[in-house]
């Protein structure tokens, strides 16, 4: 079978790809190895599949469904291996494979063409919340993962640069630096966070109703994790009047059901909407961009 990346998957690799990255043109002979590697049988691939992985759908050699997927280094799979690992199938995705030296994992099969977005936005934004909430657990000792206040640092030195050329996003990146400051200050707690967790990584499956997918795990304080949820479905939010108002009851919504503090809530989904915005000008998406800097702009 020939593996040939889905156009939505080059699309987001080729605006990250450093230099010289090769990665995409040698994922044909990966993806070859990795399956025979494993006997596997293939079904086909995911389209118009992830961002930033090729999901492949596999069976096993007994016949049992699985996924088998393959990322970049640049997409810390390995991070994602021991985050999965340590969650053991608990509100994520079942990691099949121990061990592999090769950065592909082997996943339990959900059903992926259903996400939690597809049901109604309260029903999807309670399901995906209590998803969320078994994953905040104690990170496992001695481990290696990111933290918050490392990712953020990375993003923040960013953000500065690209306000530097962008007037109209200064005010905001500034808001978004200051109100990051201040919440690194006093961090509540140090748990295992998903790090991109959105209603599209919420899939549904057999062995649990829905479970998460796609991590990119960092440690931190929950309502980090928690931020990047409430911007979900933006495009309906900024398309309707309420939007603002709608956006202050989700923020209290989601931090009373999680027992979140409601203000570092808000803070931390600031600063995520304005990184994300400035990040999508930068490569040239600038309807995303605009989305998010005006739902910025409400916070």
């Amino acid at each position: 079978m020939a593996f040939e990346a889905p156009q939505r998957l080059v699309r987001a690799l080729g605006e990250t790809a450093p230099a010289g990255d090769d990665w995409l043109a040698r994922l044909p002979a990966t993806a070859e190895r990795a399956v025979a590697r494993r006997e596997l049988t293939v079904e086909r691939v995911q389209v118009p599949g992830g961002r930033s992985s090729l999901v492949v759908l596999v069976r096993r050699v007994d016949g049992t469904p699985a996924v088998l997927k393959l990322a970049p280094p640049r997409a810390r799979p390995e991070s994602e291996r021991a985050a999965l690992a340590h969650w053991a199938g608990l509100g994520a995705v079942q990691l099949l494979e121990a061990d592999a030296d090769d950065g592909a994992l082997l996943l339990e099969r959900l059903h992926p063409d259903v996400s939690v977005r597809s049901l109604p936005e309260a029903k999807a934004l309670l399901e995906a919340a209590g998803t969320l909430r078994r994953l905040w657990v104690e990170p496992p000792a001695g481990h290696v993962f990111e933290t918050v206040a490392e990712r953020t640092a990375r993003q923040a030195a960013a953000m500065r640069a690209s306000a530097g050329t962008d007037p109209e996003a200064a005010p905001l990146v500034e808001s978004a630096l200051a109100a990051r400051e201040e919440l690194l200050a006093a961090p509540p707690e140090q748990l295992l966070l998903h790090g991109t967790f959105r209603q599209s990584k919420v899939l549904a499956g057999e062995r649990m109703p829905w479970l998460a997918v796609g991590p990119d795990p960092v440690v931190g304080e929950s309502a980090f994790d928690l931020a990047r949820l409430v911007r979900d479905r933006v495009e309906d939010l900024i398309a309707t009047p309420s939007g603002p108002a709608t956006t202050r009851r989700r923020i209290k919504r989601l931090a009373e059901s999680l027992e979140v503090d409601q203000e570092r809530l808000r803070g931390w989904t600031l600063f995520r909407a304005v990184e994300s915005g400035v990040r999508a000008r930068r490569v040239g998406r600038e309807k995303d961009a605009e989305l998010l800097l005006e739902f910025a702009g409400w916070l």
